[in-house]
């Protein structure tokens, strides 16, 4: 897209009115995330599957969507942005809605893996997108971006409460037709932009990899989000909240996680950088992981260090997302791609690991464990100081 045509399209905030298309799908699109927390105790009992069967729903989303960051570049370089987007979308549209009509837990965890084909196909074309198309610069592109993911997970928790109490098929649909309102948005509203020159591979990604500090933050990204998920698929089970007490409790956590995306990353990260920043940011994280795991038995301690972690992982989220836009001399499509595609490994193995070991050992010990993996995140970043320096020089 030349520079005339964004300009033309801008709004009066100065921002080109695609991007606010974009952020919009990007909300309705993170719902799903934040949408099927509530319900995951209900699925376990009306199904009679056991937590960790449960947390597949997780694992088989976050598996899928890691092995399809490999095809998302080969994919918009070959159909464009617009269709990719598209396509993303539809796909979640039909396996949200297979999801719901489903009778068996195996059933919706193969379906949550075909909606994590177009979560892939639709998360990375979109941060791409914004980065490339917004004014003013990566940093506040990716506020832009992460502060649509915040809505969509605060939100998600809500509605999924709601919906959830009705039926644990509700909040499945209910992505459905959120969904099918963001395809229609962008399919009328967001212009058609022209194909990258060059056709990606699968293997750029992979080779993107060889970078060591676009390596480095995948690696942290890998053993963070195992204690994201730890908390994010573990700790509805050990509340004993019905799913409009879930509901609530993961929306004041994605609210924290929003506000301190947009607001609190900035200031830290030009104030401290954004390594050093990160790296308190984990271990803050690590800590709460801790107390949850000293302090299981206690609903009121987990329900508050549920809402505080999403103080830390809102500002980390911004953080290491814009490190990795700019850490690797690649293009930013790829980058993303390659670090979602360790990162999502993460995600599928923390929710199986933890309820699995609530199972086999005590409640305790999935979040002792996750705030292990977290505090490796944290060694991660601060040994690889020197292939991440010149990140701190970028940000400012």
């Amino acid at each position: 897209m030349s520079r005339e045509t964004v300009t033309s399209l801008e709004t009066p905030n100065k921002q080109p009115l695609v991007i606010w298309v974009i952020f919009f799908a990007t909300i309705i699109s993170f719902m799903g995330l934040g949408l099927v927390d509530p319900i995951l105790p209900a699925i376990a009992v009306q199904l009679d599957a056991t937590p960790s069967q449960v947390s597949l729903l997780f694992s088989s989303y976050n598996l899928i969507t890691g092995i399809a960051m490999l095809i998302t570049g080969v994919v918009s370089s070959r159909i464009g942005i617009k269709w990719t987007l598209l396509t993303g979308i539809l796909f979640t549209i039909v396996f949200a809605g297979l999801a719901g009509s489903s009778n068996g837990i195996w059933q919706i965890v193969g379906f949550r893996g075909g909606w994590g084909l177009g979560n892939a196909l639709f998360i990375a074309t979109a941060l791409s997108a914004i980065v490339g198309l917004s004014t003013g610069g990566t940093a506040k592109a990716i506020i832009l971006y992460e502060a649509a993911i915040g809505l969509g997970i605060s939100v998600g928790p809500l509605l999924g409460g709601e919906l959830g109490s009705i039926s644990w098929r509700g909040p499945f649909f209910g992505v459905s037709i959120l969904m099918i309102i963001a395809f229609l948005a962008l399919l009328l509203k967001m212009p058609k932009l022209e194909k990258p020159k060059v056709k990606s591979s699968v293997l750029d990604p992979i080779k993107a990899l060889k970078y060591p500090g676009l390596f480095r933050l995948g690696l942290t990204a890998f053993l963070y989000n195992i204690g994201f998920f730890t908390l994010m698929a573990y700790s509805p089970f050990v509340m004993e909240l019905d799913e409009h007490g879930l509901g609530y409790v993961f929306l004041g956590w994605g609210l924290c996680l929003a506000v301190t995306s947009v607001f609190i990353a900035p200031r830290l990260q030009e104030r401290f950088g954004t390594i050093k920043s990160m790296t308190a940011m984990l271990i803050l994280f690590a800590l709460t992981l801790l107390a949850m795991g000293i302090w299981t038995d206690s609903k009121e301690v987990i329900i508050i260090a549920v809402i505080v972690a999403g103080l830390f992982l809102g500002t980390n989220n911004t953080l290491i997302t814009t490190a990795v836009m700019e850490v690797a001399p690649v293009e930013r499509a790829t980058a993303s791609a390659a670090y979602s595609f360790v990162r999502f490994f993460g995600g599928a193995v923390g929710p199986w690991l933890a309820n699995k070991l609530a199972e086999v050992y005590s409640p305790h010990v999935p979040f002792i464990v996750g705030a292990i993996f977290v505090l490796l995140a944290m060694a991660s970043v601060a040994t690889g100081r020197k292939h991440l320096h010149h990140v701190d020089r970028i940000s400012h």
